[in-house]
């Protein structure tokens, strides 16, 4: 469920050290889009003592250090940086936004790879096939990552792909399963346990640590799938 989006978020502490502003609430990509043009604001203005900016589906939670912001006034810090959070939002850089990167991920759908896509094509109706192609025709775009380090929530499903999680979640998910749950379409970054419904798999690591940043998708990032065979896969896997 999703509601209207809030230009001016409502704004409370998460405890001494973070800041959460609420754009509104639900999967809603109008919504998501005003807390990435704030994070990119945020950003920008390079406020002082400020850790880290993470942005969710309907919010932005702001790390920060307490001590820049106390005053001799003996205002609670996370006021001072609200102050400051809002200035920033209501006058904006003229550049509302960097584009967005594109980016490809080739999966290899079905099989082994993809032991629920029989599944979800009897539950949309649809031949396998006609499942892969919908699913390689959107761009999709990064809600957040979360769940686990790496792991990307994607808005852009075709509604006719929509299915349920699965009742019974699998305590083993390999890494860099492709899969949907509800609305949603998401890779798995790392062997886990998960109950999306699994589509198919891509050779790409999502998560290294190693890497800067560590995440291979970030969000507000546009996704296109394209569809490999499992020759490709096994080619891909062993360069990875």
């Amino acid at each position: 469920m999703s509601g209207a989006a809030r230009r001016d978020p409502a704004v409370e502490p998460l405890g001494e050290t973070a800041l959460l502003l609420r754009f509104g609430e639900g999967l809603d990509p109008a919504i998501n889009a005003h807390v990435h043009a704030a994070a990119f604001a945020v950003r920008a203005a390079r406020l002082p003592g400020l850790i880290d900016i993470v942005p969710a589906y309907a919010t932005l939670a702001l790390r920060y250090e307490p001590a820049a912001w106390v005053d001799a006034n003996g205002v609670q810090p996370w006021r001072n940086l609200e102050g400051a959070v809002r200035a920033v939002l209501a006058a904006p850089p003229a550049q509302a936004s960097i584009a967005p990167r594109a980016l490809e991920i080739p999966v290899c759908y079905g099989g082994d790879f993809g032991p629920d896509l029989a599944l979800l094509a009897e539950h949309a109706g649809l031949e396998p096939g006609e499942v892969i192609e919908r699913h390689t025709a959107a761009t999709y775009t990064v809600a957040m990552i979360g769940f686990a380090p790496g792991f990307p929530y994607l808005f852009g499903l075709d509604p006719a792909l929509r299915m349920p999680r699965r009742a019974s979640p699998r305590t083993h998910v390999p890494a860099g399963s492709v899969a949907i749950g509800g609305a949603q379409t998401g890779i798995y970054p790392s062997d886990l346990p998960g109950g999306w419904q699994l589509i198919g798999r891509t050779p790409l690591a999502l998560f290294d640590a190693r890497r800067d940043p560590p995440s291979l998708l970030l969000p507000g990032d546009r996704v296109r799938f394209v569809a490999i065979d499992a020759a490709s896969l096994a080619v891909r896997d062993s360069h990875a």
